[in-house]
Parts: structure tokens; C-alpha cells; sequence
């Protein structure tokens, strides 16, 4: 085992979150997702595994809220008649395919797994289907995501309000930004060793990869599709806020910045999202519309999109030359991408997970058994149908959720809420086009978690918080 520096630092700043407000800690633990490409730990014995620094820091969150609250509103997030129940029952499932569903079907079929070569990098082969430490890894890593769930749970319903969720976004946001920033400057500057301690995953790392003449932004994660999958989350729940007004001075610059990183990341996956979450937002926001909110971010919005084809006109017409250049980028990024080698192997990728899936009859062949480039097979390929079909069940249980009726939250609280939904669909739109792997990361199962505890708030919290407003009304009458 060895402790990268930046582990070193996790654990430090851990043990001091756990004697600190436990809000402090919610705020952490978020803004470690940030940090994609950050091993904390690596694992020579579990063949060049390692544990990276947001599930290092998830242990020292879990830690902070059971000293706050204790195991009961932990145990009360997978209570039978939540969507944390649904998410217990999956994560149980998958334990129970990875321990015997490899060794069930082996040799049966083939799939695509990661295997370590020498020097511990990663490879991805195609091999008769047998028990691997990607069984081991991606269990650890569904267990990981429960845990999330349940511990941000009892901490929103406990301690946490929708001003935390807001709070921690905006600060993962500004951070993930200045890193992308920092990408840019330290390549250009030949400076890239400076940005190496947030870079120690023992993967692959594509973070000095150009497309068109541009960089391709890929900050704290190991390459541009999966910055630009984790941006365009960001993107879709800040957007989302601001839409609805909230904190508008605050937020919409930061709204535009995400948009213009996802631009710039040059990443297909992010404009692919783009493409999908932008018109939702839009639509939404010109078809709810409370009467308490302004409607300029949308009419400003509505402007740009009547705007954009005289601009785009514009350019065409007075820059022919950039104009080509553009048209070329776009060839290589988007409408050659399936001819491209990257573009082969990952229709290959799919194609074998297709047949894996068959060749086990629908069961799949285990958590963690089977690669894809899509989360749909991934999860047939690896959890079958049934898992599938549980997997969809929660998003949907999370999802369907709104506010209890005659509940007095604030205004705000709901917009937070829609905010959270769009994260967690945005993130369904990255894994749906690339999605390699069952792990999501635990940004998912953050915002699942903070949705079901602020649809349905502890009653307590609320009997508490009308007793201190009487008195308070009390003391000044």
C-alpha cells in the first residue's frame, strides 16, 4: 500500500472535518468528487487498484454524521418505504452477482474487462469470462454509493438545509473552473508537473491531448470526456437555480463559464449533453414559471437561441477561413468519431457486452464482469434485466419525489430540489453515451440523497424550527 501526498492531505483535512460543524463536511465531501484523476491510495496487492480521494473522504463523512446523529437516520435512509430501500436491495443484488454469477456462467461467454500489464497500467481485454478484482472494485465502489446516499440522507434530514446543497455546488463549481484554468496555463507553459498531485490515479491519463488546434480541458480528471461529464452536471444544477432566480448575481456568470468549459473541453460527450439538458432547461423553465421568480434568465436565454443563427450566418460569411477550420473541428469530433480507432473499440466494447448479455440469458454476467460504452449495457451486461429494472426503479423513486403537501419550506428550497433532479439526470446523459462502468461516481448518489431527505423533511426539524419563529414573534411583540 502506498499513500499518495494528496491522500496524505485528505486524511489530514478528515480528521480535522470530523471535530468541525458537520455542514464543513457535507461541503468536502462534494467538492472531492471534483477530483477524478486523484488516487489517495494505491493497492499493489488487489492488482494496481487504488482508492481514490472522494471515497477515501466519503469514510471520514460517514464517521462525521454518526457522531452527529447516530446509526438511526443512517438506517432510516433504506427504510422500506424510500427510494434508499430500492438502492439497498440493488446494491445487495449486485454483491450477490459479483460473489457467484462469474463462476456461475465462466467460461460461457467473453467480455471486456480491465486487466493490469506490467508496470500496473491498465488494459482493456477480451476474455473468457471468469472472476476478476474488477468484481471486487466495482462492488466496493456500489457499496461506496449507498453509503453516500444514506449519510447524506441523515444529514440533510437532520442538520442540512437547501442553502448547503446550493453552498457546495457553487464552491465544487469555482473549483472545478480554476483547475480547468490551470490546465490550460500549465500546458501552454510547459508547467504540467505542477497539476501532477492531483493526477496520481495509475490509469491512463490523456491530459495533454489537443483536437482542432485546442486543448482539450481535462483538469483534475484523467481526460476531457470525463471532465466534461462532470462539468455539464454542475452546469445543469447551476443552470438550473438560475433559471429560477436564485442568487441570480452569483450564479449566472458562473452558469455561462460552465458552458463556455464544456465548449472548450472539446469533449463529444459534453456537447452530446449540452445538446440535451440545454433544450429540458429551456423548456422547463418556459412552461413552469411561479409567479414569484423573474423570467429574464429565460428571456435572455430565448434571445440567444432566436440570435444564433444570424451570428453563426456572420461568421460564415465574413471568416471563411475560420469558418473551415470550425467545420473541420467539428468533422473530427462529432461526424468522424465513429470511423475513428476510439470510436471501433467502443462499438466493439458494446457489441461484446450485447452478446454477454445474451450468452448469460438475461442474468448478466456479474457486477463488474463486463465493460461497455454505454451504461445501458453496462448494466445488462454485467446486472441483467432485474438489475436493470431496480437500477431504473430508483432513479425513478428519486425522481418522482416532490414536497410534502402544505409543507412550509421556502420557495427556494424547491428550485434546490428541481436543481438536484437535473444533476442526477445529467448525469444519466454523460453514462448513457460513454458510460464504461457500473460506478457513476458518488456525485449520483449525493444529490439522490439530498433530494429524498428535502422532499420530506424530519418532522422534528420543523417542529423545532415553527416553536423557535413563535418565540421569536413572541419576543418581539
Amino acid at each position: 500500500m502506498r499513500v499518495e501526498f494528496i491522500g496524505l492531505m485528505t486524511i489530514l483535512l478528515g480528521a480535522i472535518l470530523v471535530f468541525a460543524p458537520v455542514r464543513h463536511s457535507f461541503t468536502w465531501m462534494m467538492l472531492s468528487t471534483a477530483f477524478g484523476a486523484a488516487a489517495a491510495i494505491a493497492l499493489p496487492g488487489m492488482g494496481g487498484a487504488s482508492i481514490l480521494v472522494p471515497n477515501l473522504f466519503l469514510l471520514f463523512f460517514v464517521l462525521r454524521v454518526f457522531m452527529a446523529f447516530g446509526e438511526g437516520q443512517i438506517f432510516a435512509a433504506v427504510s422500506p418505504s424510500r427510494a434508499g430501500f430500492i438502492l439497498l436491495v440493488l446494491t445487495v443484488f449486485g454483491l450477490i452477482t459479483a460473489l457467484f454469477f462469474p463462476r456461475l456462467f465462466q467460461g460461457m461467454t467473453e467480455t471486456m474487462i480491465v486487466e493490469r500489464s506490467v508496470g500496473l497500467r491498465n488494459i482493456i481485454s477480451l476474455v473468457p469470462l471468469r472472476a476478476s478484482s474488477s468484481n471486487i472494485t466495482q462492488t466496493v465502489y456500489a457499496v461506496g454509493g449507498l453509503v453516500a446516499f444514506a449519510s447524506t440522507f441523515a444529514f440533510f434530514r437532520r442538520a442540512g438545509a437547501h442553502e448547503d446543497l446550493i453552498k457546495a455546488v457553487l464552491v465544487t463549481a469555482t473549483v472545478t473552473l480554476s483547475f480547468a484554468l490551470a490546465d490550460i496555463v500549465t500546458y501552454f507553459t510547459r508547467t504540467e508537473y505542477l497539476l501532477g498531485f492531483v493526477r496520481t490515479a495509475n490509469y491512463a491519463l490523456l491530459t495533454a491531448a489537443e483536437k482542432g488546434g485546442l486543448k482539450r480541458i481535462s483538469g483534475t480528471f484523467p481526460e476531457a470526456s470525463a471532465f466534461a461529464g462532470y462539468t455539464l452536471v454542475l452546469f445543469a444544477i447551476i443552470a438550473s437555480l438560475w433559471l429560477e432566480g436564485v442568487r441570480g448575481r452569483a450564479i449566472g456568470p458562473l452558469t455561462w463559464l460552465l458552458f463556455i468549459a464544456l465548449l472548450f473541453s472539446t469533449s463529444a460527450t459534453g456537447l452530446i449533453g449540452l445538446a440535451i439538458i440545454v433544450p429540458i432547461l429551456f423548456l422547463r423553465s418556459l412552461f413552469w414559471s411561479p409567479a414569484d421568480r423573474s423570467r429574464q434568465p429565460a428571456l435572455f436565454i430565448a434571445g440567444s437561441v432566436a440570435a444564433a443563427p444570424l451570428i453563426v450566418f456572420l461568421v460564415l460569411a465574413t471568416l471563411p477561413g475560420f469558418s473551415a477550420g470550425v467545420a473541420g473541428f467539428f468533422d473530427e469530433m462529432l461526424f468522424s468519431k465513429v470511423d475513428s480507432q476510439s470510436g471501433q473499440e467502443r462499438a466493439e466494447w458494446n457489441a461484446v457486452a450485447y452478446k454477454t448479455f445474451l450468452d448469460t440469458f438475461g442474468f448478466g454476467a456479474g457486477l463488474g464482469s463486463a465493460r461497455a460504452s454505454s451504461f445501458v449495457l453496462v448494466l445488462l451486461s454485467n446486472i441483467g434485466v432485474l438489475g436493470a429494472l431496480l437500477f431504473a426503479l430508483f432513479i425513478w423513486s428519486v425522481l418522482s419525489l416532490k414536497p410534502a403537501v402544505g409543507s412550509s419550506q421556502p420557495n427556494e428550497c424547491g428550485a434546490a430540489i428541481r436543481a438536484a433532479k437535473m444533476g442526477i439526470l445529467a448525469v444519466l446523459v454523460t453514462a448513457s453515451t460513454s458510460g464504461t462502468v457500473y460506478d457513476l461516481g458518488l456525485m449520483i448518489y449525493i444529490l439522490a440523497g439530498a433530494t429524498t431527505a428535502l422532499t420530506a423533511p424530519d418532522p422534528r426539524r420543523a417542529r423545532a424550527s415553527a416553536s423557535n419563529t413563535m418565540s421569536l414573534h413572541e419576543r418581539r411583540t
